[in-house]
């Protein structure tokens, strides 16, 4: 039965990975044997393998095993190219440890490696110059992505999901810093005089909790396991008295924080917000997601994936599965979806890869 915990915070072992800056050279191996060997075996079998260069290997860094997900390791290698080489083979343990096909992935594969975003910059044309805006966002956030902006004002974005996040802090303190100049009765620079029609305009834009509460944007798959297999999100609002609402727009949800009773400590919405995002950025390093394929293949094909994980599903209580027409996502620790995966394979006689 799969079986996963998370805490409030990473543990101290994947944190020291992302502290150390180092995760682009760091892999994270999933499948290990637990119980055929000591840790201290398996930890050096593992630097051993991973230093072959006939398994496309390189010098190690740090091998970080145990982990407090079973059947989990992290290798960081000196090198970044090391790295990406490891995880293009396929990789087996030494038989004496027994049957150890591992799934070896990067470190930065995450549930929110990458999302798109549509932006409707529409909003700020009787402000400001459009083009001014998007040259302040690339310069801001030169990790992102843009399309050529078009002529509605729309402006297609991409990249991590952190990086789209600071571009959404970006545009609400940018929304907020010219209402404020339009309330004191300055012009921003490069403006033309707006019409009352679009201040009214602008001012709808802004969310209520930027004057009532707290507005906080996370990935959408981090946001439903957190919601739905954590227990963490429900027990913390209940504890602090707040009410959620939630909007789900593609790859990114917004949870905009209030209080529900208890007016004279209105640090407690952000007080939530502070608590949810702490958690929510430990288990993006904790989570992986995979995906089954359903577009394009037979009925038949189709309900057999169906019926398998949804089966797989009942023994797994915390993965998360999330079914759509064309595929089925599954997010979990990295041990927990290499067993599920393992299983549904099985269970459809497919070889797992």
């Amino acid at each position: 039965m799969c079986h996963l915990g998370y805490p409030a915070y990473c543990q101290a072992s994947v944190l020291k990975v992302r502290e150390s800056k180092a995760s682009e050279r760091t892999i994270v191996v999933a499948g290990l044997p637990v119980g055929f060997v000591n840790d201290q075996l398996l930890t050096t079998l593992l630097k051993i393998h991973f230093q072959d260069t006939e398994n496309k290997g390189g010098v190690v860094e740090d091998v970080m095993y145990p982990t407090r997900t079973k059947g989990v390791a992290y290798v960081t290698f000196k090198e970044k190219e090391v790295a990406e080489n490891v995880v293009r083979k396929k990789h087996c343990l030494a038989e004496k440890v027994g049957p150890a096909q591992l799934t070896v992935s990067h470190f930065g594969e995450k549930v929110f490696s990458s999302v798109h975003a549509v932006l409707d910059l529409s909003v700020f044309r009787s402000q400001v110059r459009l083009e001014n805006v998007v040259m302040d966002l690339k310069r801001e956030i030169s990790t992102l992505g843009f399309s050529p902006l078009g002529a509605n004002g729309r402006i297609s974005v991409q990249g991590s999901f952190l990086a789209i996040k600071k571009l959404k802090e970006l545009l609400l303190l940018k929304v907020s810093s010219l209402l404020e100049k339009n309330r004191s009765g300055q012009s921003p620079r490069g403006s033309m005089q707006r019409s009352s029609h679009s201040l009214k305009s602008l001012g709808s834009s802004i969310p209520e909790t930027l004057r009532s509460g707290e507005s906080l944007v996370l990935d959408t798959d981090v946001f439903l396991y957190l919601k739905n297999k954590s227990g963490f999100y429900e027990s913390t609002l209940k504890k602090f008295h707040v009410q959620c609402q939630e909007r789900v727009d593609g790859d990114i949800t917004t949870v905009c924080i209030k209080n529900v009773q208890d007016r004279s400590q209105p640090n407690k919405a952000k007080q939530v917000k502070e608590l949810i995002e702490k958690y929510s950025h430990a288990l993006s390093f904790e989570l992986r997601k995979e995906t089954f394929i359903l577009e394009g293949k037979e009925h038949r094909e189709k309900r057999n994936i169906k019926l398998a994980c949804e089966q797989v599903s009942s023994r797994c209580l915390q993965v998360l599965v999330n079914f759509y027409e064309t595929h089925i996502d599954v997010i979990g620790s990295s041990s927990d979806i290499y067993l599920f995966k393992k299983e549904v394979m099985k269970l459809t006689r497919q070889k797992v890869r």
